[in-house]
């Protein structure tokens, strides 16, 4: 519990109130963002928004709080803002791991990352997987750095099947052109690469069966977090959370971000992914 002096309940040391309780009681909560998009940022009009944003906002005002203090911060001073009280919630892009949990305590996921394929449209070569490319000898595009080379090198992508280019257009202009049959980057990216280049005649594959690397998936999952004393918030918030999965209302929030069907997080847990 790195960083938490409180032992009891998540009660507040000056008032013996709980933060859920107080922050019902004032109606306001303060919340750490990591400033990245899509996750969390300031629009041109210095309004804050975000895929984290929109969520938090929801999920709080559905449990009776109407205000939400959001704060941008960098990725690295969540953890210790949160423990330290300047923030009662933290979020933005930030996976479960069982080493965070060490720290916090994890709400459940609301979306999910992982790869995605672009292709022709109709998909001619039927590619569904980094394995398809691998024995169909397929070209696959690939940005130069990208981890997604180490996970084709590993699904037994060939060094010659693999086109690197230099950025997001041009990984588009090479499938366009026909130098490869598909592109990958991971699912909010390429999202937001066809959604810019608008051209029907390329389309993303939504039956994409993700990579398994060295016995693992690479799927990641994100979720808010809170101090581990905060057990009554982190129970509410996971129940309006749910609330949002069942109706569909969480798909509607996350779309305008570039998130899908596929980034959704189904029916995973913090509990079964602090365990892997």
């Amino acid at each position: 519990m790195a960083g938490c002096s409180s032992s009891g309940g998540g009660a507040n040391e000056e008032s013996g109130v709980s933060t859920l309780e107080k922050a019902k009681q004032q109606g306001v909560v303060t919340v750490g963002f990591a400033n990245e998009k899509p996750y969390a940022y300031q629009t041109p009009d210095g309004k804050l928004s975000g895929e984290a944003v929109e969520v938090a906002r929801e999920v709080l005002k559905n449990m009776g709080i109407d205000e939400m203090n959001g704060v941008l911060t960098e990725f690295g001073s969540l953890i210790p803002g949160l423990n330290a009280k300047r923030f009662d919630i933290i979020t933005a892009g930030m996976y479960i791991t069982p080493e965070r949990a060490k720290e916090v305590a994890f709400a459940n996921p609301e979306y999910s990352i992982g790869e995605a394929l672009a292709v022709k449209k109709g998909n001619p070569k039927d590619l569904h997987s980094y394995k398809d490319i691998a024995e169909k000898k397929a070209k696959i595009g690939v940005m130069s750095g990208a981890i997604e080379i180490d996970y084709l090198k590993k699904s037994g992508v060939g060094d010659d099947q693999m086109v690197i280019v230099t950025d997001q257009p041009s990984a588009v202009a090479a499938l366009q052109s026909g130098r490869v049959d598909a592109i990958t980057m991971t699912g909010p990216s390429l999202q937001a690469v066809l959604d810019s280049a608008k051209d029907s005649g390329i389309e993303r594959v939504m039956e994409f069966d993700q990579p398994v690397i060295d016995g693992q998936s690479i799927r990641g999952y994100g979720a808010a977090a809170f101090r581990k004393e905060d057990q009554d918030f982190l129970k509410a918030y996971n129940s309006e959370l749910q609330k949002l999965k069942e109706s569909g209302r969480l798909l509607e929030i996350l779309e305008p971000f570039g998130f899908t069907e596929q980034e959704l997080p189904g029916d995973m847990t913090a509990e079964q992914l602090v365990k892997e």
